[in-house]
């Protein structure tokens, strides 16, 4: 096929400061409304292999973008390295917000289009940061790469422990991509093509995948999902699970019989372009539709599982015997653990424990002791709580510098601070800050809070005082009225509903347009059903039983209380978000 559109060749610049080169095709034609299409391309291939999608889809009032993903084609770095996944998602979010910005459009106008391994960080996108796009079509998504090799996945894990980073070279030929013998041709001799994948990304490949396939529920965009039939690169039954998980009623599957692992470079692939106009055709022939969340709290994934986690394990099952072992070992063992021990005494989900963590000093009577806590402190949950206060710090710094740009006066409000450690350590510097005002709800977290303020000289323009983070009419009486709220790892402690939205509620009150609020969320944890069974929270020792919430749920709720997001951060792990809305005026 003759190109028949040019591409601009630009530089995009990320978070981390890299400019990522990537290919820009503007709309020829001018349209109703502006659409937008970004391409996200295979493993070990370059925007330049895309431009065929471009011409094939034949859409001239269409705006088209296309990457390199870093350590690809003309971008720079490593080949075949990023630093982890979930910065290649974060990626992801900054390059599809740039590019709807760039053609001056909103990202409900945006389409994306992604392949193979570039389709994984583009569904985890969706999953992690809940995009309002119009929607989104992945082509043979790499969810599960198919290793010849015996146990090559626990090989490769014990190699990169033993011996850090390392590159594996890819099996893969043009010959099982495609029947299309120039495809072939071009992908077996193009200069641009990274063959190596580094260990780092590939493990993290399947980690992340498993996550969101098992979690694919949380994804509620329009999704068309084609799936090459004859495919010796990626397992199939992983993308099926996928796609039956999927909760919008606008999805589309369709398996392409005979179809080499390249779907959309295939010597017949006219079949699969026809679909994959049709539904795009279709996403733009209508208004963006957005999923409706009002029933979250009683009919999701996430309320059924809260449910079942709070009925506890069945009497006499492998289960209730399990974790009625873990809850004696550590009551006889972890107390002699600084950190087991305060979290029995003042409930594991506490202010008191929170600050713990945060410290990250392993303490116990023992050197026993010291060595549980070290565990305990290295779990999952508890370095992603610490990654969530890295993130906090950067997100609240950057809203200072935000309002203090629009010549704001800078007024701070933490409506469930804890101790409050996170915020005064993010504003301890921060001069431009005029008050702090830190609440909550606990006599015990004030006090601490109060002395925490003192030692660090900062009475003069930071209090703690007690206050209830769901009274809307509290929180909306507050005054000087703030402009940067915060709210963190408070909502996923309550299942209802109706208590997170009188909370939102007061804080859009009390912050005026403009302003700014922070707000923590809590998609998915890999260890809900221990923390439950196992771990007392600070209602009176009852079980902690954590209440999950999609990203598109949680901003739901935000931008039903009238905050529009702008920015969102999230761990490796896929457990905490950190996000920033701006007030709307009205």
């Amino acid at each position: 096929m003759i190109n028949t559109r040019t591409p601009d060749e630009r530089q995009f610049l990320t978070s981390d400061n890299t400019e990522l080169f990537y290919r820009y095709w503007p709309a020829t034609s001018a349209g109703v409304t502006p659409k937008v299409i970004v391409l996200f391309h295979r493993g070990h291939e370059h925007s330049g292999r895309l431009q065929h999608i471009v011409d094939e889809l034949a859409m001239p009032d269409t705006a088209f973008y296309a990457w390199d993903a870093r350590g690809h084609g003309c971008s720079p770095g490593q080949r075949g390295y990023s630093p982890s996944l979930a910065r290649s998602v974060q990626d992801v979010d900054e390059f599809v917000r740039f590019a709807a910005a760039d053609s001056q459009a909103s990202m409900e106008d945006v389409v994306v289009v992604a392949q193979s391994v570039g389709a994984v960080p583009a569904a985890t996108w969706a999953h992690d940061y809940a995009p309002i796009i119009r929607g989104l079509v992945l082509a043979s998504p790499a969810f599960k790469v198919k290793l010849y090799v015996p146990f090559a996945r626990p090989g490769l894990a014990l190699m990169h422990r033993l011996r850090g980073l390392f590159f594996v070279n890819s099996y893969v030929k043009g010959k099982y991509l495609t029947h299309d013998p120039e495809r072939v041709e071009s992908f077996n001799h193009d200069p641009l093509i990274t063959r190596p994948i580094a260990v780092n990304i590939l493990l993290d490949l399947y980690k992340t995948a498993e996550r969101i396939v098992s979690d694919a529920s949380a994804i509620t965009l329009p999704v068309q999902m084609l799936v090459s039939g004859e495919d010796y690169v990626v397992h199939r039954q992983p993308q099926i699970d996928f796609y039956q998980r999927l909760r919008n009623p606008q999805k589309e599957l369709h398996v392409l019989p005979g179809f080499y692992h390249d779907t959309l470079g295939e010597k017949e692939r006219h079949l699969a372009f026809d679909k994959m106009r049709e539904f795009i055709g279709t996403l733009y022939s209508k208004p963006a539709q957005r999923f409706d969340y009002s029933n979250e709290d009683r009919w999701s994934q996430g309320a059924d599982t809260w449910r079942m986690l709070s009925g506890g394990p069945e009497p006499y099952s492998m289960d209730d015997i399990v974790y009625r072992g873990l809850r004696y070992g550590m009551k006889i063992l972890g107390t002699q653990s600084a950190g087991v021990r305060l979290g029995f005494d003042t409930g594991f989900d506490s202010g008191s424990t929170l600050d713990y963590v945060y410290r990250n000093q392993p303490q116990g009577s023992s050197a026993l002791g010291r060595l549980i806590d070290k565990n305990y402190l290295n779990s999952v949950g508890w370095k992603g709580i610490r990654q969530r206060k890295i993130h906090l710090q950067t997100l609240i710094q950057q809203a200072v510098v935000t309002l203090a740009e629009q010549g704001k006066t800078v007024r701070v409000v933490d409506v469930a601070a804890g101790h409050g450690r996170y915020v005064l350590d993010a504003l301890e510097g921060e001069t431009v800050v005029n008050e702090i005002l830190l609440r909550d709800y606990s006599e015990l977290n004030v006090s601490k809070g109060q002395e925490m303020i003192a030692s660090r000289g900062m009475a003069g323009r930071a209090r703690f005082e007690q206050g209830d983070a769901f009274n809307r009419e509290e929180l909306a009486a507050l005054e000087p009225r703030p402009t940067l709220g915060i709210v963190s790892g408070l909502y996923e402690l309550f299942p209802e509903n109706t208590l997170v939205c009188n909370s939102l509620a007061g804080l859009a009150e009390a912050i005026e347009p403009g302003g700014i609020l922070i707000y923590t969320g809590q998609p998915w944890h890999p260890q809900l059903k221990t923390i439950a069974w196992s771990l007392t929270s600070h209602k009176d020792g009852k079980a902690w039983v954590m209440r999950v919430r999609t990203q598109g749920e949680m901003d739901a709720l935000v931008r039903e209380a009238g905050f529009d997001k702008c920015a969102q951060l999230i761990d490796e792990w896929g457990i905490f978000t950190v996000s920033m809305a701006v007030r709307r005026a009205s």
